[in-house]
């Protein structure tokens, strides 16, 4: 325990600096993703088709090893960043797509119903209805992907990529105090991130529909949707 502390107390220059680094590597990897899976996800939610698309998809990046990936991404890319964050995006797609297609799928009909009876056109049904009420399981889906990405992103290191994965995975350098540092970081920084988007998912969230702090977040499956706790 001492040796861990004064890891801390010795190298908080370092431990900054490969956090910083990690932050960029992560929101970089998360942005792709939010980028690419959300809008597809809440399209093809509203439209009520594609659920092949977003359940295929989302099983399919599930099912690659993120070593793997990087593995295959070096061959054609050669050591850079570039291999990390493909496995980091195919990491955090799957829980965005396929929340983002359930909670706009399954919102209530009658409440659509009406907004379409109110005289809305189809977009404003999407914006001021079927999105206000997806948001907590939209932001679920979101919150999941970041850590998955956060917790995933020490792999950075074996492809050239920084962050706290340097410290981690050279123990021969920093001895195992620093690898339990800077893994104890890894923990801290994604236990803020998903508070932080706690935070954000109800500031968006109409008062009604405040969930509780157990937020269920949607797990894909080849045969079925099935929710996890």
């Amino acid at each position: 325990m001492s040796q861990l502390v004064n890891f801390f107390a010795d190298n908080p220059h370092l431990l900054l600096h490969k956090l910083l680094s990690h932050i960029a590597i992560c929101a970089v990897g998360l942005a792709i993703a939010v980028t690419v899976a959300l809008p597809t996800g809440i399209y093809l939610g509203h439209k009520h088709r594609g659920s092949w698309i977003a359940f295929s998809v989302s099983n399919g990046f599930r099912a690659l090893p993120s070593l793997a990936l990087i593995a295959i991404s070096i061959a054609v890319f050669g050591i850079s960043e570039v291999n990390i964050q493909i496995a980091l995006i195919a990491l955090a797609i799957p829980p965005i797509l396929t929340n983002a297609y359930t909670a706009v799928d399954q919102v209530d009909q009658d409440a659509v119903d009406a907004a379409r009876g109110m005289g809305m056109r189809d977009r404003e049904v999407l914006w001021r209805v079927e999105l206000p009420l997806s948001w907590p399981l939209i932001f679920a889906g979101i919150r999941t992907g970041s850590v998955f990405i956060i917790a995933t992103a020490p792999l950075a290191a074996l492809a050239g990529g920084g962050g706290l994965g340097d410290i981690i995975v050279n123990q021969s350098t920093y001895h195992l105090s620093g690898v339990i540092a800077a893994s104890i970081v890894v923990v801290a920084l994604a236990f803020a991130v998903d508070g932080l988007l706690a935070l954000l998912q109800r500031s968006v969230t109409p008062a009604g529909l405040t969930l509780p702090k157990e937020i269920h977040t949607i797990v894909p499956a080849t045969d079925r949707v099935e929710v996890a706790a």
